[in-house]
């Protein structure tokens, strides 16, 4: 490769390297702990507070209007502007230069449009904060803290019911109760605002929960042991138009900072408000409005036997069939015929995942639902499939970290990291004298590699992996030692800089080679093959390999070429003792 190629392609890698580094700079060095607590929060946390916080700026905002409408709006509300001045723009109105903050609420329809613009900007910034989170280097529990656990699934236990079956037929079942099982754990953890848990099947019928940060044992505990609670609500209609007309009238004043309703008086006292939910694009629950249902329960979800997608007679339009067992069929019966015409709401966890008309009585047990799409369709059916936890759970195992743990893990391997980085650039200073600068430049370069290399994968940052990064410090700076070596015996045959260095780097190139691709080799098997502390070691030590060769061949050789062609360098400061 050319001088030139040479460096235009280190130019371009370090340039990856700082765009995907980025996320993990500024999660670790920008980002506020108590914005890291909120993005680290569950979906229906995050909303909750940008709701509140939402709430309390339009309390705030009408306050100030009250006392002073001609007063100038507020730094930190300045970001509302934007949107008056397309609402002025909308209904053809010049908006001021100087607006007040009368001005600014004018540029709104209602209340509840400026509570949703508030609730917007509070959730896009938190949401940012996630995206960060989710690219860059995350840390294992030795170091952040918090639990791990290994949960077992009795997969016998839960095919008794079905009767003799097929070896194909029992790992079709196998696979669909793990299947459900992760997605009841996942739903309800998330329920519960755990920041950013991990949930992954670990063989055939085990499953490895990975809870980072503070985490009550026995909460978790019930949590994965807990039984769905999926049921069907009577949905009160005149309530519900009652409730949404005082909603839009006041948003900010109907509900509590924890979702509860301020105003009971406003519904009857036999029900209660719910939100009704849908999936976005993530996949995960988004409130689309609110529904008044009954507090009696008419049907558990334990009754329902199975679900399905079919298609609709009439129209073809998607169909979610499920069915109940014989005690589910008998209430189901007398239930739809004397609600006739009324809507039935299904809630899982306190969430109203889609409510449907009562047309005609269901005396077999067999129903059909219709009025979505594919995709809502698809996700009715899973929350119908995962209704009722039929697969027998226990806790295999359990591991707690605790935070401050974590945080003399972090000091120690970190202090560990630089005393050795800096032990090898003495050394290098002290035995190669000039030349040692090279090796300098080409350790930090390679500790920048890896790094980024960590974050671009959003691999996870554990003791054994800073035990590999240490171990790739040795290996790195053991390259340039081979290269440097050959350098010197080319100068003691009498060759200029220029052409010991050509000499040296070519000599030097399958020696570095052989003994890397070796390790990498190694480190390639251990991360396949092993497990936990091991395979978190190996990835280090893998990625290691692959900086260290770069930065030995490419970016060493590039500041030789620096000295000779740019400084116009003749000899080279390799050694203490005279080159004979």
């Amino acid at each position: 490769m050319s001088k030139r190629g040479r460096f235009l392609l280190i130019l371009g890698i370090i340039a990856c390297c700082i765009f995907f580094l980025w996320p993990t700079i500024n999660w670790y060095g920008l980002t506020p702990k108590e914005d890291q607590v909120l993005a680290l929060g569950s979906l229906e946390t995050i909303k909750d507070f940008a709701g509140y916080k939402a709430s309390e700026d339009v309390k705030t905002l009408k306050a100030l209007a009250k006392e002073n409408p001609g007063a100038a709006i507020p730094l930190e509300h300045a970001y509302l502007i934007k949107e008056a001045k397309k609402n002025y723009k909308l209904l053809k109105k010049n908006f001021p230069k100087e607006p007040s903050i009368r001005d600014l609420l004018a540029g709104f329809q209602n209340e509840l449009e400026l509570m949703n613009a508030i609730e917007t900007m509070y959730r896009e910034q938190i949401l940012k904060n996630k995206r960060y989170y989710n690219n860059s280097v995350k840390l294992g529990l030795d170091l952040s803290g918090g639990m791990s656990v290994i949960v077992k699934a009795d997969l016998e236990a839960a095919a008794k019911d079905l009767g003799k079956m097929t070896s194909d037929e029992l790992a079709t079942f196998n696979d669909n109760a793990m299947t459900q099982a992760i997605e009841t754990l996942r739903g309800r953890i998330d329920k519960f605002g755990l920041s950013e848990p991990v949930i992954r099947r670990q063989g055939e019928n085990r499953i490895y929960i990975e809870i980072p940060g503070a985490a009550e044992v026995d909460s978790i505990n019930s949590i994965i042991m807990g039984k769905g609670i999926l049921n069907f609500r009577l949905v009160d209609s005149e309530a519900t138009d009652a409730f949404n007309a005082h909603y839009a009238a006041h948003p900010a004043e109907t509900f509590t900072a924890r979702g509860e309703l301020l105003d009971l008086s406003i519904i009857p006292e036999d029900t209660e408000v719910l939100g009704l939910y849908t999936k976005d694009e993530y996949d995960l629950d988004e409130r689309i409005g609110y529904l008044v249902v009954k507090k009696e329960i008419v049907l558990d979800g334990k009754h329902i036997k199975s679900a399905d997608i079919g298609s609709n007679q009439y129209d073809g339009r998607p169909q979610v069939h499920f069915t109940l067992d014989s005690d589910g069929a008998v209430i189901f019966s007398e239930f739809t015929t004397a609600n006739r015409d009324r809507y039935l709401a299904i809630v899982s966890d306190d969430k109203i995942k889609s409510y449907a008309k009562i047309n005609e009585p269901i005396p077999n047990g067999q129903v059909a639902i219709s009025g979505f799409g594919l995709d809502e369709a698809n996700n009715l059916k899973k929350i119908l499939q995962t209704a009722w936890l039929n697969v027998p759970l226990s806790v295999e195992s359990q591991q707690v970290v605790g935070a401050s743990l974590g945080e003399t893990a972090i000091k120690e391997g970190f202090l560990a990291l630089v005393f050795g980085l800096i032990s090898v650039i003495i050394f290098m200073f002290l035995y190669y004298r000039g030349a040692g600068v090279n090796a300098v430049v080409a350790q930090v370069l390679n500790m920048f590699l890896l790094i980024s290399i960590l974050s671009a994968f959003n691999l996870t940052l554990t003791l054994p992996s800073i035990a590999g990064m240490i171990l790739t410090i040795g290996m790195a700076v053991d390259a340039n030692v081979i290269i440097f070596e050959r350098i010197k015996e080319e100068l003691r045959l009498g060759k200029n800089r220029a052409a010991a260095v050509h000499a040296g780097f070519d000599r030097a190139f399958w020696a570095i080679m052989d003994s890397n691709i070796t390790t990498f080799i190694a480190a390639i098997f251990l991360s396949q093959l092993g497990t936990g502390a091991i395979q978190g070691f190996a990835v280090s030590l893998a990625i290691g390999v692959i900086s260290s060769v770069f930065t030995a061949l490419f970016v060493s050789r590039l500041i030789f070429d620096f000295g000779t062609d740019v400084l116009n360098s003749e000899k080279i400061t390799i050694s203490w003792r005279k080159i004979k």
